[in-house]
């Protein structure tokens, strides 16, 4: 993991995070579908391969539609958030 310049990588997520939405421009940001990141590596290196190798690795495109996502410090998953959302929609 020694390729990966980690300071460079930690003010780049510092600075992506920062940008609102309303201020990104959608051709500065890959499109979800062309981003590709080895499954044969350790998750460490797929972390630090997307974010070295995507131009903003907070916003992305998909189908056209410019997506930007973000992270709270609720100690709940993903998945628990998506389980919940379904579950209050099918009640």
């Amino acid at each position: 993991m020694n390729k990966y310049n980690l300071e460079e990588l930690k003010e780049k997520l510092e600075r992506c995070k920062n940008i609102p939405i309303k201020e990104i421009n959608p051709d500065d940001v890959d499109n979800i579908e062309d981003i590709k990141i080895s499954r044969k590596k350790c998750r460490e290196e797929r972390i630090l391969d997307f974010i070295a190798t995507t131009k903003n690795p907070y916003a992305f495109k998909v189908n056209g539609t410019l997506v930007k996502i973000s992270f709270s410090n609720n100690n709940r998953s993903a998945k628990d958030c998506i389980n919940r959302v379904i579950k209050s929609l099918y009640k």
